[in-house]
């Protein structure tokens, strides 16, 4: 008995990857949080009959117990996640429950928001000789956060952020960032609902960031990358990587002198 759990990918139909396209169309059964993950990619890809469950209304026993449930009945099941399930994708407690049952899971990644949010703005978030890290978290709510893993103790490395679930903390995001040392003017880009139709870009900064945010009316569903990565005009600035410098000798190839 297995069941499946695909990462949707950020929004748009056709980034979903060909081993979860497959499965989707292949599914008997499928379940997706339909507050989060478009329609328009699970009707594009199930197969007539097949079962459609919508769970952003159901609690974790209750989607669970209906999952195996149709798994038992010995139909093929995908359990569909936003982006990709490895990043705040709540599949954890899920896994633990339908193991109680007998059931292995297998997971298929997805493109995440991070990324999509990045190539949405063109960014490449590790620049060579600027910032070569990068911290996925996001800003303290009803979940806290463990010790050490504050934003502003995070934001000390000056590296580049990228934060989910903060949309609703702005302000206390741009507060952690200048308290960890950040500069007002450094850059930072809001992607609210990255790849889709209605997808909106918003360059801003620390210190603009929630009044910017505040005037388009986002306030969820929203990715923030944060760090000089993000630099609108990074591309002037004549940062290159070893890989492709003439002079620089590799495996590949013998550099110039």
């Amino acid at each position: 008995m297995k069941l499946y759990i695909v990462g949707a990918g950020p929004g748009a139909p056709d980034l979903i990857t060909v081993r979860g396209a497959e499965l989707l169309a292949a599914a008997d059964a499928i379940f997706y949080t339909d507050s989060l993950v478009s329609a328009e990619l699970i009707e594009r890809y199930r197969k007539p009959d097949a079962d459609v469950f919508h769970t952003a209304g159901m609690h974790l026993e209750e989607m669970v117990a209906a999952m195996a449930e149709q798994v038992k009945q010995g139909r093929l099941v995908v359990r569909v996640h936003t982006g990709d399930p490895s990043i705040y994708g709540a599949t954890l407690e899920q896994i633990a429950l339908l193991k109680e049952e007998g059931i292995e899971v297998e997971i298929v990644p997805g493109v995440s928001s991070a990324f999509a949010a990045a190539a949405a703005v063109q960014a490449e978030l590790t620049v060579p000789e600027l910032t070569q890290t990068v911290i996925f978290t996001r800003a303290e709510g009803r979940t806290p956060m463990p010790p050490r893993e504050k934003l502003q103790e995070l934001a000390q490395h000056h590296c580049t952020l990228v934060l989910f679930l903060s949309a609703t903390l702005a302000k206390k995001v741009s507060a952690a960032l200048l308290e960890a040392g950040w500069s007002g003017d450094t850059p930072v880009a809001i992607v609210y609902k990255a790849t889709w139709p209605d997808e909106v870009v918003i360059r801003s900064t620390v210190a603009t960031m929630a009044d910017d945010m505040r005037r388009h009316g986002v306030t969820k569903h929203a990715i923030m990358l944060a760090g000089w990565a993000l630099d609108p005009h990074i591309h002037e600035r004549g940062y290159r990587s070893k890989l492709y410098d003439r002079t620089f000798t590799h495996g590949y190839r013998k550099g110039e002198k």
